[in-house]
């Protein structure tokens, strides 16, 4: 028997410690994510935010948010961005709608297929971009159709840019990575 939204909310609220996801009928229990990987999508979001609210392009948010997409799943990347026009208001539960960009950051006992799996049901549902970064090997992975090889992949050196989503940002590869004191 396949769960819904509502088994996934009555689950959560019986166990409010764990992040989950609903994949396909099926509770996903999230593990939580290596140091490294956190800090790198906290860079990534921290990057984000000020272009997206100086500019007030829309939304931005972290691993907590979740999204229930057009194909019932409900699944939370670790950073996305919806359009301003397609969310005027947020919510106080679940989006119900896919992200305009949804960014993957591996952390150490992630697969990269899963990863890229879970990039591609986002795009098949409505997502524009999907990222995958791999702090372990410093590259970056930027795919928009889930029909096609992720298309672009940048390395230290290389500067990240969407600009069909964020005009005018920009950010140096590099600058993403946990820094080293």
């Amino acid at each position: 028997m396949a769960l819904t939204l509502k088994d996934l909310e009555a689950y959560q609220a019986l166990n409010p410690d764990n992040q989950i996801e609903l994949v396909n009928g099926e509770i996903i229990i999230m593990s939580p994510s290596g140091y490294e990987s956190e800090e790198v999508a906290s860079r990534m979001l921290g990057k984000l935010f000020p272009h997206v609210e100086q500019n007030r392009l829309g939304r931005v948010t972290g691993s907590s948010a979740g999204f229930v997409l057009p194909n019932s799943d409900t699944r939370a990347p670790d950073v996305s961005f919806v359009l301003a026009e397609r969310m005027r208001r947020t919510s106080r539960k679940f989006a119900e709608l896919a992200p305009d960009l949804m960014v993957e950051v591996k952390s150490p006992n992630d697969s990269l297929s899963k990863l890229r799996e879970k990039i591609n049901s986002f795009l098949a549902q409505g997502t524009r971009v999907g990222i995958l970064i791999n702090p372990e090997e410093r590259w970056i992975e930027i795919k928009r159709s889930p029909d096609e090889a992720f298309s672009t992949r940048l390395v230290d050196g290389d500067t990240l840019e969407i600009p069909d989503l964020f005009p005018g940002w920009k950010v140096p590869v590099v600058e993403l990575w946990s820094p080293e004191f």
